[in-house]
């Protein structure tokens, strides 16, 4: 903070008022017309407000300096942030993002180090120092199935396949075990429940919405909220309760092209019925706190949008609690940066999260109150709506009789909850007469996800993109395969786990678990609904044990229905088990033995062909394979005939993202080779002819084209250009080029013929020149002559782990 700034929030402390110096006017709020106030529905939060919490929050604004309260707005990552900057900036919050690691261990750690995370930066918030007034901070993760960045925790399945359940009570159930694995581990505020009505499933977020039926959602709105925080105005911190934060205000399921951040494109009349379906239940039930979505409405980003913030939420819809900003969501209103957005503010959010922007923010934000150009009574409603929260769950009181406990964290009564909903939320799309399985048969578990606990767990499960994962990060957690085998060797049969289809003894039938690797917002946006389009692994392996006489169970893992119709075709049996999370056991209490049947119906119609992308009850032109709440059961069963295998759009629409693997470069995407560059097939470190040996014998390129692509959120979410490749002869500099900013590779590459795994940010390329907003040649090797080069792989990848500019 400048000397100037701090001597100005000096004296507005002291005299109680701003100083005012000379300021340009107020810019102006973008914003997006609300025609009919009165169709949106009228509420009042519940359990928030009491008069003695008001009159302490009274008191307390009384005492805070002008830079405490704007401290209060600013919400920090753990990732860029370190417990001796809150004596400086006096933030009111922080945040653990997807990947982001507790402070001096890996992300992926136990709760002990989270534990002492939490603890390290709320002591720094409260200590008692001159000029300072203490208030415990919030502490925010993104616990969307479970406690999910924590080692050893429940890990229920994502909202896609509780939708499928229909039990509003099973929800609740959820929200508290969630709660309390929350609690445990030092955490206050669950980023959740995701409310969400996704109408296009090429949307990367559709798994974190519980169905396309807004009745659906705004049944399990109140349940979430009440399970992660109690009932309204009863549940504290001290009680394992932590805050929940319905999320995202609003119409992020919508978009036009399915695409994450983009614009939702509809009426005032279907933003209501539709997007806004879940939104009066969870008020109702007292939730905490609402965060603000990436979207637009209409062309109007949502985090400066004032109608819909303050004019529908917080008065028509009487939402009383505080509105947070997502992921430097502020920089994306127009005029506004990631560090300078009075504008966000006065449009009504009351804490914007700045994850490594923080420090720039708290300095514009004080500097632009202290001129005026955001209202006092904006700053005090806003910090007011803060220690309403903070009262309201206990923070002030530091006492914590769950925290540290963690005998709690993945405790048998979670895990058998969420046992019970992997049950439930399963799917029986088809069944000729193979199931279930009588637990003395021989069984063959096959397929990538047979033994895979990060796949069966999806996205946002250890890391951000749930990537990086093996068995060995889940303590306590069972894969399908072992819960099978468990089913069976209990039932006097056995089972063969087998990656490639391959068997000892031939096996009276085959589970065969396969479906869509993990990924979370952007890098799951698709443009096409076709399953392994232009690799088709799984089908493969049906096809072959189809040639064998041998009846197949497919077990499909998604977080979004498919076109599936050639795996269908190959199935005896196919079942949509979504993303089930930890308790793979679940599966096999339904597939053996017949005493549990199947109850689980589509929250999502099922697509015919691979483009029907908006594909909603209801809408004019409805023709799905599988209606919503379609779902057969041992007790209604259905017949299913062979189905129609052409997709109906072009395969190569669903690569966006992997530029050079398994040897070429995958459609869209191809290969240029300038003359002095010549290449030949080799063998990768994993397969046969994988990889290219590239020989310069003079100046030139190798260069990657594909059709015009928008990379600018790639960048901005912090993803990386991560190169797989083998240094064989050194000839003078290597640079690798990412829409034309270029990086000098020299210092990164080793020496030996040694197999390495380069992970550069895209950040970096942008720093050096890329102009990512449309890129027709991603990616380029420059080199001279007598360089030898092998290259096995190039991809966008959001694993941050090992990531640095050159």
């Amino acid at each position: 903070m400048s000397r100037l700034v701090a001597g100005l929030a000096m004296l507005a402390a002291s005299s109680g008022a701003i100083a005012q110096v000379a300021a340009p006017p107020v810019a102006a709020v973008p914003d997006s017309a609300i025609a009919h106030p009165q169709l949106w529905p009228q509420g009042r939060s519940q359990g928030l407000v009491n008069p003695a919490t008001e009159a302490r929050i009274t008191a307390l604004l009384a005492q805070m300096s002008l830079a405490e309260k704007i401290g209060q707005m600013i919400q920090a990552d753990i990732s860029a942030i370190q417990p001796d900057d809150l004596r400086r900036y006096p933030l009111g919050s922080i945040l653990a993002g997807g990947s982001s690691p507790p402070l001096g261990a890996p992300d992926r750690s136990p709760a002990g180090p989270w534990i002492a995370t939490a603890r390290a930066f709320d002591a720094v918030a409260r200590e008692s120092r001159p000029g300072h007034v203490a208030i415990p901070l919030l502490i925010g993760i993104d616990a969307v199935h479970g406690n999910n960045n924590i080692v050893g925790a429940t890990l229920f399945p994502h909202n896609i396949g509780l939708g499928a359940t229909r039990d509003p009570g099973l929800i609740e159930r959820i929200g508290r075990a969630t709660a309390v694995e929350t609690a445990a581990a030092g955490i206050n505020w669950a980023f959740g429940p995701t409310l969400a009505v996704p109408q296009n499933d090429r949307w990367g977020r559709t798994f974190e919405g519980y169905s396309e039926d807004p009745a659906v959602v705004a049944s399990y709105a109140g349940a979430m909220v009440k399970g992660l925080q109690g009932a309204p105005g009863k549940g504290t911190i001290q009680q394992g309760q932590v805050a929940a934060s319905v999320k995202h205000f609003l119409g992020d399921g919508g978009t036009t092209d399915g695409i994450d951040q983009g614009d939702t494109a509809v009426d005032e009349g279907t933003l209501i019925r539709v997007h806004n379906a879940g939104y009066p239940a969870a008020i109702a039930a007292g939730t905490m706190t609402v965060m603000a979505s990436f979207n637009s409405w209409n062309g109007v980003k949502m985090h400066g949008n004032r109608s819909l913030l303050t004019d529908v939420l917080k008065q028509r819809m009487g939402f009383q609690g505080l509105v947070v900003g997502d992921w430097n969501g502020h920089a994306q209103i127009p005029g506004c940066t990631a560090t300078d957005c009075p504008a966000t503010f006065n449009a009504g959010l009351d804490m914007a999260m700045a994850p490594d922007s923080w420090r720039g923010l708290f300095d514009s934000t004080l500097a632009a109150a202290q001129r005026g150009q955001i209202p006092l009574a904006r700053i005090d409603d806003a910090v007011r709506r803060i220690l309403r929260i903070k009262f309201g769950l206990g923070l002030f009181d530091p006492n914590r009789p769950m925290e540290a406990d963690t005998r709690l964290i993945g405790a048998p009564e979670h895990r058998a909850i969420a046992r019970e909903a992997v049950r439930k939320s399963m799917v029986l799309l088809k069944n000729q007469g193979v199931l279930p399985i009588r637990p003395s048969a021989r069984v063959l578990v096959t397929g990538a996800g047979a033994d895979s606990i990060a796949q069966q767990s999806g996205g946002w499960t250890l890391s951000w993109q749930g990537d990086g994962n093996s068995n060995a990060d889940f303590p306590g957690a069972t894969s399908i395969y072992q819960g099978i085998k468990a089913a069976l060797t209990a039932g006097g049969g056995a089972a063969e786990l087998s990656t490639d289809g391959s068997f000892a003894s031939r096996p009276d039938v085959a589970i065969v678990v396969f479906g869509e690797k993990p990924y979370a917002e952007m890098r799951g946006d698709i443009r096409t609904l076709e399953f392994e389009a232009g690799e088709k692994e799984a089908l493969a392996l049906l096809q072959r044990l189809k040639r064998q006489g041998i009846p197949t169970v497919s077990v499909f893992l998604s977080g979004r229905p498919l076109w599936v119709n050639p795996e269908l075709n190959q199935s005896d049996a196919f079942v949509a088990a979504w993303l089930p999370g930890s308790e793979g056991a679940g599966i096999a209490d339904v597939l053996i033995g017949g005493k549990t049947d199947f109850v689980g119906t589509l929250p999502y119609s099922w697509p015919k062909t691979a483009g029907q992308f908006r594909l909603n009850a209801g809408q004019p032109g409805y023709d799905p394979l599988f209606p919503l709440g379609y779902g057969l059961s041992y007790a209604r069963p259905g017949h299913v005939a062979a189905l129609p295998e052409v997709a109906g759009l072009d395969a190569s629409l669903a690569n966006t993202s992997i530029f050079f693997a398994r040897g070429k470069s995958p459609a869209p995407f191809r290969l240029l080779f300038d003359p002095s560059v010549a290449a030949y097939a080799v063998d990768s470190a994993t397969t046969q002819e994988g990889a290219n040996r590239l020989e310069w014998s003079g100046a030139g390129q190798v260069r990657i084209a594909g059709p015009v692509a928008n990379f600018e959120r790639e960048s901005n979410a912090d993803l990386n250009l991560q190169v797989v490749l083998r240094l064989d002869q050194t000839a003078g500099p290597v640079q690798l080029r990412f829409a034309g900013g270029a990086i000098d590779l020299a210092g990164m590459l080793g020496t030996g013929a040694a197999w390495q795994t380069l992970r550069i940010p895209l950040k970096c390329f942008v720093a050096r020149g890329a102009r990512l907003d449309s890129v027709t040649e991603p990616v380029a090797i420059a080199g001279t002559k007598g360089l030898k080069l092998t290259i096995a792989d190039l991809r966008l990848n959001a694993d941050p782990a090992g990531a640095r500019c050159p």
